[in-house]
């Protein structure tokens, strides 16, 4: 299974390997992230290591035992114990439990540094993609 960690700056590259290899099947999904995306990559993952330094979001890789990006899970608007969950999982890597197994690890990790391999320093969270839910409503994510 592909070790979860928090993006750094080394993850650059091979974030953007995944993005452009799956472009086409996430915008099959979802609206496409447009050229100015990969024109702007490097500013803009600046941007992101910026935000999660100033704990206000939490970005993750999915990292295979190749070192390749098969995913990506976010923590979105971090404030009070709650965030947004957003994932994308790539083409190839689809259909294997990972975002629920590694959104379950993220929801409920106990805090670290932002220094540190692994999930946002939080102490619990609940959150359900592109929903955002409170550490006040439990300690496991709900059924699904």
């Amino acid at each position: 299974m592909p070790e979860l960690q928090l993006v750094r700056l080394d993850h650059a590259p091979a974030l953007l390997v995944f993005e452009r290899e799956n472009r086409a099947y996430f915008a099959a999904a979802i609206p496409d992230r447009g050229d100015e995306f990969f024109a702007e990559f490097d500013a803009r993952h600046a941007q992101l290591l910026e935000w999660q330094a100033a704990r206000t979001d939490y970005f993750h890789v999915l990292v295979a035992e190749s070192g390749e990006v098969v995913g990506r899970v976010n923590l979105i608007d971090a404030a009070d114990g709650s965030a947004e969950l957003g994932y994308r999982i790539a083409q190839k890597a689809a259909g294997k439990d990972w975002p629920p197994q590694q959104s379950a690890r993220c929801a409920n990790s106990q805090p670290r540094s932002t220094d540190s391999p692994g999930c946002a320093p939080r102490s619990r969270w609940i959150t359900r993609p592109r929903t955002r839910y409170s550490n006040a409503m439990g300690s496991s994510l709900p059924a699904s």
